[in-house]
């Protein structure tokens, strides 16, 4: 079953309640449904984990276990998820996020030269880019949440059915 071989990789749960950064939720980290390993709460740990990889804010994981205990999904696997803009994804992930913002507002995507970062730059340049960076941001959350969900739902039913046919198969 995909539960064996997600459970190598899970962290302890008192870890994970004890983090820190996770204090705020109190005894909300106590319900049973945010530890399970099941089909949904996989793939809606995905879902949520995916969409607020892209929300452009900091402490996005502190969002992803908050979206975790709302929807039920599986605390670990959705503030894991977050971490597909890290350092080194971000720029080029954000990057394309503005393109496909600039896109769907009709804009012309600006030139954005990093050694012509300036004060003015700031006020002037970045005025123009904001939103159709967080249109982009919103887009591409949505659509890799949705995509992340029926794809982790999809695997999940591949593997337990294969599972099943091999075990069948031994049983004649």
């Amino acid at each position: 079953m995909p539960r064996r071989m997600i459970q190598r990789y899970m962290p302890d749960h008192e870890r994970i309640r004890n983090h820190k950064s996770l204090g705020c939720f109190g005894g909300l980290l106590h319900k049973p449904a945010l530890w399970h390993l099941n089909r949904h709460s996989v793939a809606t740990a995905f879902a949520v984990g995916l969409f607020f990889a892209f929300v452009p804010v900091p402490f996005q994981m502190v969002l992803a276990a908050g979206g975790a205990i709302y929807f039920n999904g599986n605390l670990p696997i959705s503030v894991a998820m977050v971490w597909l803009t890290n350092p080194l994804t971000m720029p080029p992930i954000f990057y394309v996020a503005y393109l496909i913002g600039a896109w769907l507002m009709g804009h012309v995507p600006g030139e954005f030269n990093f050694n012509e970062i300036s004060w003015e730059w700031i006020q002037h340049g970045l005025m123009n880019m904001w939103q159709p960076f967080l249109l982009g941001c919103l887009v591409l959350g949505v659509v890799s949440a949705i995509l992340g969900y029926f794809t982790s739902q999809i695997m999940w039913r591949f593997m337990v059915l294969r599972r099943w046919r091999r075990r069948h198969l031994r049983s004649h």
